[in-house]
C-alpha cells in the first residue's frame, strides 16, 4: 500500500488508475493501526486494484473533500468514482466480497 501525502497526490493516482483502494487513518487510533494489515494481506487477491493509504490528520483536505469523518475508512474508487466505503469497524470478509463485486463493474 503506497503513502500518499497531499490531495494532490490522491487527484494524480484517481487519474492514472481504474480501481482505487483508500485506506485512511490517524495516528492515534488503535483500530486503524489493527486493521490496516489485515487490509494489506488481502491486496495480492487484487492485482487490478491499486492500493493507497492517507494519514487524514496530515491532510485534512483529503478527508473534507471525501466527507470522511471517522478512522479508519476504506474507500473503493472505480473509474474515479466512488463506489463504496466502509468505516471504523471493517469487517474484513465483508470488505473482500465488496471489492470482489465492485471490481466486476470494470
Amino acid at each position: 500500500m503506497k503513502a500518499i501525502s497531499s490531495y494532490a497526490e490522491f487527484s494524480d493516482v484517481i487519474a492514472s488508475n481504474e480501481a482505487i483502494l483508500l485506506y485512511t487513518s490517524m495516528p492515534n487510533c488503535s483500530v486503524c493501526h489493527a486493521l490496516k494489515p489485515q487490509v494489506e494481506a488481502l491486496l495480492p487477491d487484487f492485482s487490478n486494484l491499486t492500493a493507497i493509504h492517507a494519514d487524514t490528520s496530515k491532510i485534512p483536505e483529503l478527508a473534507g473533500q471525501l466527507t470522511i469523518f471517522s478512522a479508519p475508512a476504506v474507500l473503493l474508487f472505480i473509474h474515479g468514482k466512488e463506489v463504496f466505503r466502509m468505516a471504523r469497524f471493517v469487517p474484513i470478509e465483508n470488505l473482500k466480497e465488496n471489492i470482489i463485486r465492485m471490481l466486476k463493474m470494470i
